[in-house]
């Protein structure tokens, strides 16, 4: 199943984010893939938006389980989870609410 979250970034740590980001998809991707393993993720993918009031970002999971996914992350003993937390902490601000009116598969 695929999940979706939209969350608020603060502009002033948008350079942050990005490089974070760009860690995950570079020197570190083998080590966010296995964090996937564990997450029982098959597929991840982020997508930053500039909106009218900042930059949004988008997750996009896809995931049998979001439950038991966030959990896998919570307890996640990868170094990678703890720095991953680390920038989203500060870089990330408050969930935007969804409304699914489409969901065919």
């Amino acid at each position: 199943m695929i999940h979706l979250a939209v969350r608020r970034v603060n502009p002033e740590l948008l350079e942050i984010f990005r490089k974070w980001m760009a860690q995950l998809n570079g020197p570190r991707h083998d080590e966010a893939l296995a964090t996937l393993v564990d997450e029982d993720c098959s597929h991840e993918l982020v997508v930053l938006i500039e909106g009218p009031d900042g930059p949004l970002v988008i997750y996009a999971m896809e995931v049998e389980s979001i439950e038991k996914s966030s959990e896998a992350a919570h307890y996640s003993a990868h170094q990678i989870d703890k720095d991953h937390r680390a920038v989203i902490d500060r870089a990330i601000g408050e969930r935007l609410s969804l409304e699914k009116i489409l969901d065919l598969h």
